[in-house]
């Protein structure tokens, strides 16, 4: 009985029965694999359609002769066992993806600080994109010149989002030269103070909004970001902020 291989390279139950019947037979008809195998006329016609498709059998249809089907080399189920192990690939790459989203619905349920990480480009996006949801105000400290080297086109869809929402922001950037021309094309919707503080580049920015913290890390050779749900942390950093901001 080869029915638990051909299911382990990825057929059906039924699909695996009626493929080693084809190839315990030269060929058949399907009323005759219905008869000995006892399975619905319906399921078969639909099994060996699918069959078909996979290339794993052969329709046979001759002039006012009923159609007939035989199998298809078994080499066949090397690519199908491929392709199964290339879409395992992706659904495995989309839990990734998808996995931070779940465990912080999962943790907030559970009353535990939700805690979501991202990696690469379209990681900082999807944590910038976040903050697009905001129902108040975002509170930003940020190195501008780090933004600039390495997500100038990234925050400037980030931007033009943020104005076509019209979400206001108050950012922090540390006094210099370059943040000042820099932030000299600032909008309504972005109120910049500058730090006069001087302070180490530091390749990071914060956003505080809607009970969550987002950090992201910008340098030549990483770039993540974190998103942190949870309104005592959020309360905290939001009283630092409004203590600098004060200050300045």
């Amino acid at each position: 009985m080869n029915q638990p291989t051909l299911m382990a390279a990825g057929l059906t139950k039924t699909q695996a029965q009626i493929y080693e019947y084809l190839l315990n037979n030269k060929e058949a008809r399907a009323n005759k694999i219905t008869r000995d195998l006892k399975i619905s006329r319906g399921t078969v016609y639909y099994t060996l359609d699918e069959l078909v498709g996979l290339k794993l059998a052969e329709k046979i249809d001759e002039p006012n002769q009923i159609s007939r089907f035989r199998a298809e080399h078994p080499a066949v189920l090397q690519k199908i066992f491929e392709d199964k192990e290339k879409s395992l690939i992706k659904e495995k790459s989309a839990l990734s993806e998808n996995l931070p989203d779940l465990i912080s619905a999962f943790n907030l349920t559970n009353n535990k600080p939700g805690i979501k990480f991202y990696e690469g480009e379209g990681g900082i996006w999807r944590v910038l994109e976040d903050t697009l949801v905001s129902k108040s105000e975002i509170l930003t400290i940020a190195d501008v010149e780090a933004v600039d080297k390495y997500l100038r086109e990234l925050n400037k869809k980030y931007v033009n989002e943020r104005n076509k929402l019209g979400i206001k922001k108050r950012l922090i950037a540390v006094d210099s030269p370059y943040a000042r021309e820099h932030f000299a094309k600032a909008n309504d919707l972005t109120d910049v103070k500058l730090m006069k503080t001087a302070i180490n580049p530091f390749s990071t920015s914060i956003h505080i909004y809607d009970n969550k913290i987002a950090y992201i890390t910008m340098t030549e050779t990483y770039l993540a970001g974190m998103i942190i749900n949870d309104p005592h942390i959020y309360s905290m950093q939001k009283s630092l902020f409004e203590q600098i901001w004060e200050k300045n």
